[in-house]
């Protein structure tokens, strides 16, 4: 099936900003536009150069059909952090991933982004040992992120993968030294990927201003604890000046864990860590989509018509939808969300009746067992239920396996009467606030797990464990089934929260804190140096 592609403005000048303000309601508190930031960060940064580094490149160049196309990646971190981008002019460092990366770079890696009309620059890295790369991912996706999101996937510990790590976050130091030279910078590091790099970067330049946002949770220090190179890892997140969560909670996992495996002084009333001299203050910024962006494209008149031909494709007709949109990730709870509605149709719950799902699958990791194990299990389980209510031509579940771009998934949430986003464990999940953000009408219902952190913020979604699947069967029939009335209020809600806080504020509230904190780099390196 060929998935709709929209042609999606990259960003609004002023004057739009005005015209669309009906497609971001507000909320409390103050509302943070591009134009804010671009101030905010050249107050902080000036005169120091902005370096943002993260694993993932927000776009990539790829070589198609005998021609080159630009594909900007769909993954919520990339996506918003490519709007921080553009208000600030950073470089952004990333490893190249596209087949046509570099053809279409300078001699050092470089290009301008985004292509329609550049802002910033990307810093493309290359790591030409396959075997390197390969470790490299293997353990920060087989041992990291098992470990960190404790949904009974036993991470894996090799040495070979975990020596791999450390040399692609050499590298990785290494370009970002190249872009700052000589100049004084503060360096944005993204992620678990790069746990490592600020250590590194500290040892080869003292004067940096080095932040980290880990966007995934952290544990708890007993399951920590059980990481062979726990304490060198810590060590490398204690050369940063600042480190951003999601949510408050994995910040005190954080500090409780430091404070059981490293000699430090712990300051509870400034959420700070002091060793050997230097602090490294621990902070939460919960991060948030574009929702003006979002809320723009979905009101194209394009995007109706895509979700219409949808419809048509998918042979659909006029039955409520419930979308899922995920990564094939173990940490989704798909398998939960396909047993939940298998137990609607089953039981015949309220909303059964003309119901049908849509899942879309983006292929993650696909050389690592477990997630081999779950894309089987997630085809078979739909397989099974299909077999059990469908009929020939009209499954009750549309599988989707695809690597959709941003433009792609709009007419999917302007589609979805109900979304279900059922992680066991999630840093934010931004495919909720997505979501949101696209239903200009109001209508549409979020089922959410309490279990994601977007639940801190999003408390007029329909909140159902996913471990629970009878519990989680009813959220589902519940939203079915819920009156259009009831509907507008929890999704104005919702809006208010997403439109209120969006990645801007996101970005301000760090600039803010970097400034407050006094952590530029003239200010850090005269305090330290007291």
């Amino acid at each position: 099936m060929s998935t709709p592609v929209l042609s999606v403005p990259t960003k609004v000048d002023r004057a739009t900003q005005a015209e669309t303000s009906r497609l971001t309601p507000r909320g409390p508190g103050r509302h943070t536009t591009q134009e804010t930031l671009q101030r905010v960060a050249r107050e902080t940064v000036a005169p120091a150069k902005l370096v943002i580094a993260s694993h993932r490149e927000p776009y990539q160049h790829v070589r198609r059909d005998g021609s080159i196309r630009v594909i900007r990646s769909a993954g919520g971190l990339a996506s918003a952090l490519d709007s921080i981008a553009q208000a600030t002019g950073a470089t952004w460092v990333a490893l190249g991933s596209g087949n046509a990366d570099r053809e279409t770079a300078d001699a050092t890696g470089r290009v301008a982004m985004p292509p329609d009309k550049p802002r910033y620059t990307l810093q493309r890295l290359w790591i030409d040992s396959d075997e390197v790369l390969d470790a490299y991912r293997r353990f920060a996706n087989g041992c990291l992120w098992p470990l960190c999101h404790v949904v009974y996937v036993r991470p894996q510990f090799d040495r070979d993968q975990w020596e791999a790590y450390r040399e692609v976050n050499r590298r990785f130091a290494e370009q970002i030294l190249r872009a700052v030279g000589d100049e004084p910078a503060i360096v944005l590091l993204q992620d678990y990927q790069l746990a490592l790099a600020a250590r590194m970067l500290r040892d080869a330049k003292p004067d940096l201003s080095l932040v980290l946002f880990w966007h995934i949770p952290w544990p708890n220090a007993e399951v920590f604890r059980i990481l062979p190179w726990r304490r060198e890892l810590l060590d490398g997140l204690l050369a940063t000046d600042l480190i951003g969560f999601h949510i408050n909670y994995h910040g005190f996992n954080f500090m409780e864990t430091v404070a059981r495996e490293l000699e430090v002084h712990v300051d509870r009333e400034r959420s700070a860590l002091k060793r050997r001299g230097h602090r490294t203050y621990v902070r939460s910024y919960p991060i948030a989509p574009d929702a003006l962006e979002i809320a723009r494209t979905a009101d194209m008149p394009t995007a109706a018509q895509a979700a219409t031909s949808l419809r048509r494709e998918l042979g659909i007709g006029d039955a409520r939808v419930i979308l899922g949109v995920d990564r094939l990730d173990y940490t989704k709870g798909i398998p939960e969300r396909l047993d939940a509605f298998e137990r609607v149709l089953e039981q015949q719950l309220p909303g059964w009746d003309n119901t049908v799902m849509v899942q879309i699958g983006v292929p993650s990791r696909v050389d690592l067992p477990d997630y081999q194990a779950l894309q089987s299990t997630v085809s078979d389980r739909v397989d099974q239920i299909n077999a059990r209510f469908g009929s020939p031509g009209s499954p009750v579940i549309h599988l989707i396996i695809d690597n959709l771009g941003f433009d792609e998934l709009i007419p999917y949430y302007v589609l979805g009467d109900v979304m279900a986003v059922t992680s066991l464990h999630d840093g934010m999940n931004l495919v909720a606030k997505e979501y949101v953000a696209a239903r200009l009408n109001d209508d549409g219902v979020l089922v959410l797990s309490p279990y994601a952190g977007a639940s801190r913020e999003l408390e007029h979604a329909i909140q159902a464990n996913p471990y629970d699947i009878d519990a989680l069967a009813q959220a589902l029939s519940r939203a079915l089934t819920l009156d259009r009335d009831a509907q507008r209020v929890r999704m104005r809600a919702l809006r208010e929260v997403v439109s209120a806080h969006n990645i801007y504020d996101w970005g301000r509230a760090m600039f803010r804190d970097i400034r407050r904190l006094h952590l530029t780099p003239e200010v850090r390196t005269a305090r330290e140096a007291v």
